[in-house]
């Protein structure tokens, strides 16, 4: 009999330990909890954007956006991270969001007090990306920006040192032409298509290559994502059933592979800038 009862407490215990572990993995995963440390080692660098930490846990730098791979500066951008952190002790520092979407920690990297999210644009490694509520450090990053676009610094900007392409003023934009959305007809301030969330709930032009464009059946709506492929889009524009006769037939067919402008009033979904597109005057082709 009491063989019998420590059988029964014993299977009370086991049940009680595997079931406390469930709720807890459970627990982290419908309420997205980053459990990475304040002070944590990292292990291992992803690309220009995205470390793993001891423990396991990957986080993703606040305000700031990398070349995926494939993409011009990513070895670049990847190379010089490692370079800064990898194998070394660093502080994380939380904004407002904990994770993301894809449950990765939100935070700003710290070496030595040194801002490691601010040192990456400072470089020309990485753009300058904020979403609300997570600006706590978006006035210097987007001054870093500014003057490592006009100093020509790095992999982003610099022409000479890297044999790419740097971002130039819209006037000197040659290699297309625009006739309607223009800055002298339009007054609206001409911006790449990866700025363009830090100019949420303002009217813009937006300038960028249509890589990513699908129509969603249920719905009858047209997405048309720029620089990189959903869900990694820099921007979207977006025709809903209800203005979709208004354009050009198949619309994610003629303007896919195009360089384009989109005009609008900048709006945010799901953490990414985007513009309505109501009227076709709203979106040019460049030639």
């Amino acid at each position: 009999m009491k063989l019998a009862v420590k059988i029964a407490i014993a299977v009370v215990v086991v049940a009680l330990i595997v079931g406390g572990v469930i709720y807890f993995w459970l627990e982290k995963e419908s309420k997205g909890v980053c459990l990475a440390p304040a002070e944590a080692m990292v292990t291992k660098v992803i690309d220009g954007d995205t470390v793993v930490v001891e423990g396991g846990e990957h986080v993703r730098l606040l305000g700031i956006d990398a070349d995926e791979a494939g993409s011009a500066c990513y070895q670049r951008a990847k190379t010089r991270l490692e370079e800064l952190v990898l194998n070394q002790e660093v502080r994380l520092e939380k904004d407002v969001r904990d994770v993301d979407q894809y449950d990765r920690c939100l935070r700003y990297i710290f070496l030595d007090d040194e801002n490691i999210n601010l040192k990456l644009v400072k470089e020309g490694l990485a753009l300058a990306r904020f979403y609300q509520p997570d600006v706590k450090y978006q006035e210097e990053i987007a001054l870093a920006e500014k003057e490592a676009i006009s100093q020509e610094i790095g992999c982003k900007w610099s022409k000479e040192e890297f044999g790419e392409p740097k971002q130039e003023d819209e006037e000197n934009k040659t290699e297309f032409q625009w006739s309607n959305l223009v800055t002298s007809k339009l007054g609206y301030d001409v911006v790449e298509a990866c700025q363009a969330g830090q100019y949420r709930d303002r009217e813009i032009i937006v300038q960028g290559r249509v890589t990513d464009a699908y129509h969603h059946s249920e719905s009858n709506t047209v997405f048309l994502n720029f620089e990189k492929a959903y869900p990694n889009q820099c921007f979207t524009g977006v025709i809903f059933s209800s203005d979709l006769s208004k354009f050009v037939q198949h619309p994610e067919d003629y303007y896919l592979n195009k360089t384009v402008r989109i005009m609008g009033e900048v709006k945010e979904y799901q953490g990414r800038p985007e513009i309505i597109l109501e009227d076709p005057l709203q979106i040019e082709v460049g030639r």
